[in-house]
């Protein structure tokens, strides 16, 4: 070989070597809009819509709208079908070996039983006024529905749809996370603390105080190395809990207005957290005890509900258009559009 042909591709070699380098080393961040789906109207009209919830091991998409929860195919984002004639809507919960879904009817104050297959309602279980976030626990085998102004939570049997218990919990519920042990933590978002349901003797076993986080909404859970990220409205902030102790870990991290959901990737170790004034706040477990900003993406104004694909890790929020803010009312909250509810999907 010539002396100038080694020395290109010597140089040839240094490139892709520093490009690989580059790639390696690059930030866990990168997210950006992928697509977004038009839903629609829903019956009855109106643009009420709360959580997201995502079937894995189905493919579907449960998005919560009012009257209604739209199905959409996870992957080609193709309507599936609607679960129709509910009065206010806000979680579902997928019971798969059972083929059940459920999902929560504030205004009706009860949990709707639907068909996985069929997407047919087939039962209604009497909960109480504001059911709104629902949770299937895995460890005792039963469905949690969180009951708001009552400050109480429903506890049914999937498998014949009776209530077990109802179980006073001493502040308004929000989201909650099971650990998959038999443990379920609860933000109490007018309390300002955390608490923790032993989900086969329904006792809460601990009271956490959330400080400096205030009126806490939003959590997710790292069930291995046993970590909460918990996110709340006043101030705004997040922070990571020790699951069995209650202590923060760490600093805290600003975030935007109206946090609604968090969720935690296992795969990348991706906090994330998603806002109504249009973000999306994504932080990084570094460690069980150092948790690390990476970026924030700019969404639409109310895109605050979410769920996260574990096998994309794409990021689903959904929101409509709104009218615009008021000059002489700057913070008060601003009116959806009819006919304008939509899903962005965010991925890297």
């Amino acid at each position: 070989m010539k002396r100038s042909g080694f020395v290109r591709l010597a140089v040839g070699f240094f490139v892709l070597l520093l490009g690989a380098c580059a790639l390696a080393f690059q930030p866990v961040g990168g997210y950006h809009l992928l697509k977004k789906v038009a839903i629609g109207a829903a019956e009855g009209g109106g643009e009420y819509f709360d959580y997201i919830a995502f079937d894995a091991a189905a493919r579907r998409v449960y998005i919560s709208h009012g009257t209604e929860v739209k199905v959409l195919d996870a992957d080609s984002s193709a309507a599936v079908g609607a679960i129709a004639g509910l009065k206010r809507d806000h979680g579902i919960a997928i019971v798969a070996e059972l083929g059940r879904g459920f999902i929560s009817d504030g205004d009706a104050g009860e949990a709707v039983i639907f068909d996985l297959q069929t997407l047919k309602p087939i039962g209604r279980v009497k909960a109480d006024d504001d059911a709104d976030s629902i949770l299937y626990d895995p460890a005792s085998k039963r469905i949690f529905v969180f009951n708001g102004r009552p400050n109480s939570a429903t506890v049914i049997d999937p498998a014949t749809g009776a209530v077990v218990a109802t179980l006073p919990l001493g502040g308004a519920p929000e989201q909650a996370v099971a650990d998959g042990k038999g443990m379920i933590y609860d933000n109490l978002e007018d309390k300002n603390e955390v608490i923790a349901i032993d989900s086969r003797t329904l006792k809460i076993a601990a009271r956490w105080p959330v400080a400096p986080v205030g009126q806490p909404v939003s959590i997710a859970m790292d069930r291995v190395s046993r970590r909460l990220f918990i996110a709340g409205r006043n101030p705004r902030l997040l922070v990571m809990m020790d699951a069995d102790s209650g202590k923060i870990v760490g600093p805290s991290f600003p975030i935007g207005g109206r946090v609604d959901t968090n969720v935690f990737d296992p795969e990348t170790g991706l906090v994330v957290a998603s806002t109504g004034d249009g973000a999306i706040h994504i932080f990084h477990e570094d460690s069980p005890g150092k948790l690390s900003a990476v970026e924030t993406v700019q969404t639409e104004y109310g895109a605050k509900t979410m769920a996260l694909d574990p096998k994309t890790h794409n990021l689903l929020v959904d929101t409509a258009d709104f009218d615009p803010p008021n000059p002489q009312q700057p913070n008060a909250q601003r009116r959806p559009k009819p006919g304008t509810f939509h899903l962005l999907i965010y991925g890297r």
